[in-house]
């Protein structure tokens, strides 16, 4: 089968006659700031077949903050079994959003892990030029070691410095 793109419209139907099951596959801190309501959270590192809760007689759908993430998903659904009938949510919950449709949003904002990581990284290169700069030269050590773990997510797919982010009491899902 194919990944098929659905609007919010469409999806707004399935969800108020139950005919859906809306997978959301940002990460738990993206999920706590705002999320679709009936939506169940599981990110993207973690989808797989196995994952997702029961859904006979439903669509599968999936959706992210803007439809990259969910594709991503999507496909790997497919690679997993090539006979499930997919749907993505284009625009993700963004275009929900836009489009007037009802979100849980939460008091407190929590930034959104990609955020968290480029301000933690951007904090440490800056702290390893400054003290590298004014106390000792070796601490330039600190500017290269997480400019190669840039490197390396980005050739590989794999952010290690993400993934204990993750794991922070904040960027945990509320049981």
């Amino acid at each position: 089968m194919t990944i098929k793109n659905i609007d919010c419209a469409t999806l707004k139907k399935w969800l108020d006659n139950d005919e859906a099951l809306l997978i959301d596959v940002r990460e738990a801190g993206e999920y706590k700031n705002i999320n679709i309501p009936k939506s169940y959270l599981l990110p993207l590192g973690n989808i797989s077949i196995d994952k997702i809760p029961p859904y006979s007689n439903k669509k599968l759908v999936i959706h992210c903050h803007s439809g990259k993430r969910s594709l991503m998903a999507c496909q790997k659904l497919l690679n997993e079994n090539s006979n499930l009938e997919i749907y993505n949510l284009e625009g993700g919950i963004c275009a929900w959003q836009n489009s007037g449709c009802h979100c849980n949003c939460a008091t407190k904002f929590f930034l959104p892990l990609d955020r968290q990581i480029q301000v933690s990284i951007g904090f440490f290169v800056l702290l390893g030029a400054i003290l590298g700069f004014f106390i000792d030269k070796n601490f330039i050590f600190l500017s290269a070691f997480f400019g190669a773990g840039l490197i390396y997510a980005g050739l590989t797919g794999t952010c290690y410095f993400g993934t204990l982010l993750s794991k922070m009491p904040h960027n945990k899902k509320d049981k």
